[in-house]
């Protein structure tokens, strides 16, 4: 069995839409999913009120301060807008083939494009997302298959074209087995 996964909301996200990833990543990873309290005091150290936005790299150093020796996968969940200093923006970001990642709602609801709210797109897009950023945890690399969740993305159209499952070379290559 690979590392287990430990889902964080990371406030204001609700622990109840973060819950409800329990199960299509158990299904995806096939790995025990965890699901920790939400943590409040992370998102004020990573604020750049020169962007208005929350620096990602500097969110993934506060979620491993919060669980320093961890064995397992551990994805910080937000709604606020994050970015890295060289991109206007980012939906996530991980460290590779290492332990915490952390992804960012905010850009994922057709609301931000001033669209009718569809949550189950938003849900979609969201845990498309978690399971790429987790990917990446787990050294995977962005794959040239356009449908695998692991399939780069750098607009939210992008997202829509792709599926929440890794196809079956990246599934293969963390040892998930079917």
């Amino acid at each position: 069995m690979i590392a287990p996964i430990r889902l964080v909301p990371l406030l204001p996200m609700s622990s109840e839409f973060v819950s409800s990833f329990v199960h299509p990543l158990r299904s995806i990873f096939h790995t025990k999913i965890i699901v920790e309290l939400p943590l409040n005091n992370v998102l004020n150290a990573v604020y750049d009120d020169s962007r208005l936005q929350y620096n990602s790299t500097q969110l993934i150093r506060e979620l491993l301060k919060e669980f320093p020796s961890s064995s397992s996968k551990i994805i910080g969940i937000t709604s606020v807008d994050l970015f890295v200093p060289v991109l206007t923006y980012v939906f996530g970001e991980a460290q590779l083939d290492g332990t915490a990642a952390v992804v960012s709602t905010y850009r994922l609801d057709n609301a931000v494009y001033g669209l009718e709210p569809d949550p189950i797109l938003f849900f979609q897009r969201s845990l498309t997302e978690i399971v790429h950023e987790l990917g990446h945890t787990y050294g995977l690399y962005h794959c040239k298959n356009q449908e695998c969740a692991m399939h780069s993305s750098t607009a939210v159209e992008d997202i829509d074209l792709k599926s929440a499952m890794l196809c079956n070379d990246c599934t293969k290559q963390i040892g998930v087995s079917n």
